[in-house]
């Protein structure tokens, strides 16, 4: 049983930060416009906003990353002016952040990353091994992490690894812990413990800021929320105004803050389509374990997507959904060791990711920046990549071509970009995911597989991502979306497969899906 919250401490009435006119800009951008941000001492203040409003690079200038001299604007903390000229400036302060993207080293122990550059050091100036083992070990109890300072980062989970960031700004003396997208990459149950432990530090004193899109979290913990919209600040609003009469979040008005107009449906409706005949058939497929020769990742798995139609795949963390999918598109996980799959009715060889598009199927991963991107390349160059043949003339790129079609996509989808000639690293996520879709509605595929479609985006982007997925099934494509936000399903789906231990244990049509109804298959399937 989850441990009742912590009573919600009183935050002080002065700020222990104060932003005032921050502007920010890059080439052919302008990021930032005049930002105030005032923070009180002892508070959560969350910040939301759109993707590409400016949420995570106005923490940048906060912190140092963008230094004191390529903004304008002034930053003040204990109420004194501050100009930082890197993050060792603003971490002498107390002033951490905590990046989306995890900043650990991977093949370094947990007490080697807590103090890396910060190392516990003798009076001869050499490394003390037993003081920075024992401070581990006491940062880790206070995170409530149970595992070895020696034990190698890589072999922990994201939940973990985000525990073991959140203990390396402990050991630096936090004050105030700024937190990009924590739990964007976490399970409901390290998501609840993560807030949690936010809500044990206020009780310290700790000041936290939380930059999160989903509105549930700021509803549990934040004692204020700051509203961005395109790179200015819309407005404050303290916990009281954030709440209906209900008790419950004013979801509306905070929707309205960052999009500029009201959301009157989550998830666009799709009408008059009609769903036909099978595209996509896989019967009794299943994956060998790459690590794990012995076990089976997906066993005996059979489904079905017809034209026309949104099937949805839940399940928890671990399932085998996006195993399943990885198999599927081009044997990129394990090893296939029974099943077949049928492409318009016809056999489909899908031995390669090659393979896979030229019959017609496509996946979106959910690793947009380690598998669906080439980051540093530009947005024409992405867009263009999984059909080169479409740009191409007499076996040579025809750049016309490509501008054309970058230019063509960058319009209908609305990615936010200085042009198409932008290095996707510099995209916001949201926009990010729109290039990848672009990607593949380039391909013109007949099935789409998109894997956590939504993951880290605000309400805004996803509203346009559903409405690009029923634009195709209006044209009689095939989607098939996994995602953990059972909300998600339950708006876009004709039907939900439930997925437990690498297999198939439910199958409910949207008259009959429900939350409780998705979780009863889970369980009773020894989940």
């Amino acid at each position: 049983m989850a441990a009742s919250p912590a009573p919600r401490a009183v935050p002080s009435a002065s700020p222990i930060l104060e932003m005032r006119g921050i502007t920010k800009a890059f080439p052919g951008v302008k990021a930032l416009d005049t930002v105030n941000l005032a923070v009180r001492a002892g508070e959560i203040h969350a910040v939301c906003g759109e993707n590409g409003a400016g949420k995570s690079t106005l923490m940048k200038v906060l912190s140092g990353v963008y230094p004191a001299g390529s903004y304008d604007g002034s930053i003040l903390f204990d109420g004194e002016e501050r100009r930082f000229s890197g993050i060792p400036d603003s971490e002498a302060l107390g002033i951490i952040i905590i990046h989306q993207e995890l900043a650990l080293v991977p093949l370094l122990s947990i007490a080697e990353n807590i103090f890396l550059g910060n190392e516990a050091a003798s009076r001869l100036g050499l490394i003390d091994w037993p003081l920075a083992m024992a401070r581990t070990r006491e940062l880790l109890a206070r995170v409530g992490l149970d595992e070895a300072p020696e034990t190698l980062v890589t072999h922990l989970g994201v939940g973990k690894q985000q525990l073991v960031e959140i203990a390396k700004a402990l050991s630096k003396k936090v004050r105030l812990l700024i937190l990009d997208e924590p739990t964007a990459s976490l399970n409901e149950s390290d998501s609840a413990a993560l807030l949690t432990l936010l809500e044990a530090f206020r009780q310290q004193g700790i000041t936290s800021i939380l930059i999160s899109h989903k509105l549930n979290e700021i509803a549990r913990v934040a004692d204020s929320v700051t509203i961005l919209r395109d790179g200015t600040s819309v407005e404050t609003l303290p916990r009281e105004a954030m709440l209906g009469p209900d008790g419950r979040l004013n979801e509306d008005r905070i929707i309205k803050g960052m999009v500029g107009r009201d959301l009157a449906h989550r998830y666009p409706p799709r009408e008059g389509v009609a769903v036909g005949e099978p595209l996509l058939e896989v019967r009794n497929w299943s994956v060998r374990h790459p690590l794990h020769p012995d076990r089976l990742a997906v066993e005996d798995v059979s489904l079905t997507v017809r034209r026309g139609e949104v099937v949805g795949m839940a399940g928890l963390l671990g399932a085998g959904r996006t195993e399943f999918a990885m198999s599927l598109f081009g044997g990129a996980y394990g090893q296939r060791v029974a099943g077949e799959a049928r492409l318009n009715g016809q056999p489909a060889d899908l031995g390669s990711v090659e393979k896979a598009i030229r019959a017609g199927l496509a996946y979106a991963t959910e690793d947009r920046k380690g598998y669906g991107l080439v980051l540093h390349e530009d947005i024409r160059t992405n867009v263009s990549l999984a059909n080169l043949p479409g740009v191409a003339a007499r076996g040579v790129i025809d750049e016309d071509r490509e501008r054309a079609v970058a230019e063509r996509y960058r319009e209908r989808l609305r990615i936010r970009s200085s042009g198409i000639d932008q290095a996707t690293v510099n995209l916001s996520g949201g926009n990010q995911q729109k290039v990848v879709l672009s990607k593949w509605l380039f391909a013109d595929p007949d099935v789409l597989i998109l894997d956590e479609p939504t993951r880290g985006i605000d309400v805004g982007a996803k509203y346009e991502i559903y409405a690009i997925v029923n634009d195709l099934a209006a044209q009689g494509k095939g989607v098939l979306i996994i995602s953990s936000e059972m909300p998600e399903l339950l708006g876009m789906c004709d039907r939900i497969l439930v997925m437990n231990r690498g297999r198939i244990v439910g199958e409910l049509p949207a008259a009959e899906a429900s939350q409780e109804a998705i979780m009863r298959a889970i369980v009773t399937s020894g989940g």
